[in-house]
C-alpha cells in the first residue's frame, strides 16, 4: 500500500532525475563535420554546400529542419538526431539519412 509518506519521500529523487536528465540534453555535443560518422553520412552544416553529384539524394529543399530524424522543433537553431548519435545537428544541415517529415 502505498502511503503519502512514501510518495512525498520519491517526489524530490524524481525531480532531480527529471533534472539531471535535462542538464545531459542540454549539454550534447554539435556534431562537427570532420567527425568520422558525418563523414560517412555525408553531413554537411549548409545543406546548399552538399556535393549533389556524389550524393544523388540531395536535392534543394531539404535540411535537417524538415527532416523526420531531427528531434526539435523547425524553429530550432540546432538539434539532436538519432543517426548521429543524438549530437546536434544544424538546422540548415543535410546528411543521406533525410527522411522527409510527414
Amino acid at each position: 500500500m502505498t502511503t503519502r509518506r512514501t510518495f512525498l519521500s520519491v517526489m524530490p529523487a524524481a525531480a532531480l532525475a527529471l533534472a539531471a536528465a535535462r542538464r545531459s540534453a542540454a549539454q550534447a555535443a554539435k556534431l562537427e563535420e570532420s567527425d568520422s560518422i558525418a563523414v560517412s553520412l555525408g553531413y554537411k552544416h549548409d545543406a546548399s554546400k552538399v556535393d549533389s553529384k556524389k550524393f544523388s539524394t540531395y536535392a534543394a529543399g531539404r535540411n535537417c529542419a524538415n527532416c523526420l530524424l531531427y528531434q526539435g522543433k523547425t524553429t530550432d537553431a540546432w538539434a539532436s538526431c538519432a543517426p548521429v548519435g543524438g549530437k546536434l545537428v544544424n538546422a540548415k544541415g543535410w546528411c543521406v539519412a533525410w527522411v522527409k517529415k510527414s
